[in-house]
Formats: structure tokens, sequence, C-alpha cells
């Protein structure tokens, strides 16, 4: 027998379910009766507030607050996978006592500013409870960014300003170039409260600032 993919592609027209609404009934008129959208399609007039990530029902997962407007993320690539996993082990041996190292955890930067960095070291003391859902900037180390395609403009533009206006003094901009991790690493200037650049690391990432950490960038190839 035909699979559903075939039945579909020999159908009549009058017989085939409607490529706009597939699972809506048709009303009396013969037109299909689309499900009503959910109210977070509908942006307030000042736009949505940090606060409204813990309250909206039914957001997608890892859904960000830039600027009083939801950011939704793309499906994750193998690569983003592999160094957040990298880096994450790595940094758990390296932290010393007092910091821990957080994966997917938005920081409340404001009211309208709720981004979630990839990573994020914080203070010990910065965490809260098993119900927490966010830091404060004053709780945060270190904010590390993997960079899509489709977050190229926040990760390398708007996101590192709102980081470094909010007093993070750490902030690492991770890029892939010919399958293997790139390292941008920035330091806040408490003069001009910006970022500068302070190294581009390649097969390895050694530092002693904000603390002592040797990562062999590419044992990516071996995970």
């Amino acid at each position: 027998m035909p699979d559903r993919k075939d039945d579909m592609s020999i159908a009549p027209l009058a017989e085939r379910p409607s490529a706009e609404a597939p699972n809506a009934e048709a009303d009396e008129t013969g037109s299909p009766e689309l499900e009503p959208l959910p109210s977070w399609v509908f942006p307030p007039k000042e736009g949505f507030s940090a606060a409204d990530l813990d309250r909206l029902r039914g957001i997608p997962p890892h859904t960000e607050l830039i600027d009083g407007s939801l950011v939704f993320v793309s499906p994750q690539t193998r690569f983003h996978s592999l160094i957040m996993f990298l880096l994450e082990t790595t940094l758990r041996r390296a932290l010393p006592a007092g910091l821990r190292v957080r994966r997917e955890m938005t920081v409340t930067l404001g009211n309208r500013q709720r981004p979630e960095p990839d990573l994020v070291v914080v203070r010990a003391d910065g965490d809260l409870g098993m119900k927490q859902t966010t830091y404060q900037p004053a709780d945060v180390v270190l904010a590390v960014e993997v960079v899509s395609a489709e977050s190229e403009v926040r990760d390398r533009e708007r996101k590192p300003v709102l980081y470094a206006q909010a007093g993070i003094d750490h902030f690492w901009r991770i890029e892939e170039k010919d399958d293997r991790p790139v390292v941008y690493v920035y330091e806040l200037d408490p003069a001009t409260k910006a970022y500068a650049l302070m190294g581009i690391h390649h097969d390895r990432l050694k530092l002693s600032v904000p603390f002592d950490v040797d990562v062999d960038l590419t044992e990516i190839d071996d995970l």
C-alpha cells in the first residue's frame, strides 16, 4: 500500500487537508476555523517585562527578552552542543571555591532585558533555591555566548553592550571556524563601561583572569 505521503500526492484537491490549518475544523461556510493564538503573540504597548517570562503560558523553552521583545531560539547545532559540554565540564573542574557554572539561565539586566547566556559563572551566594529562574548582574562573573547563524547580530553586537552596561566584568564570545571553536575574550573597562578585547584563542584557551583555566579546544574533535 502507498504510504501517507503518497496518498496526499494523488488525492483529489477537495479531499486534501488544509495546508494552513491541518487540524482545524471547517465552519458552516467551509472555511477552516483557526485555533486562537496565545496571548504572548501580541506584545503589550510598552513591550514585555522581565517578570513576564515567568508567567507567560506556553512560550517556547529558552525564550529571551531583548529590548522588551521576546526572542525565540533556533534548534541547537552539534557544534553548539559540543562546545557547551567541553566548556561546562572544564569550568566545573577549574572554578575556585565560591563560584559556580550554570547553563542556559537568564540574567535580569533590567525591566526590558532578560537575556539567556549559554553559560554563566556566578557567585555561589547568587543561588537562591531550586525554583530560581534568573540571576542578577551582580551575581555574574562571566557570561558566555556561542554564536549561531540566527543569533549572530545579537551575540556580536546587542548582548555584549547589555552585559557591559550591567557591569558584568567578563564576556566570552565563541564562534565556529572550520568546525573548530574560536574564543574571543573580553574584559570590562570600568571607565567606558564597554568591553575591551583581551585575546583571540584558537586551539587553547589559557587564562588567569577571572580565574585560572586551561581548555584544550581541539578536544571538541573527540567528543
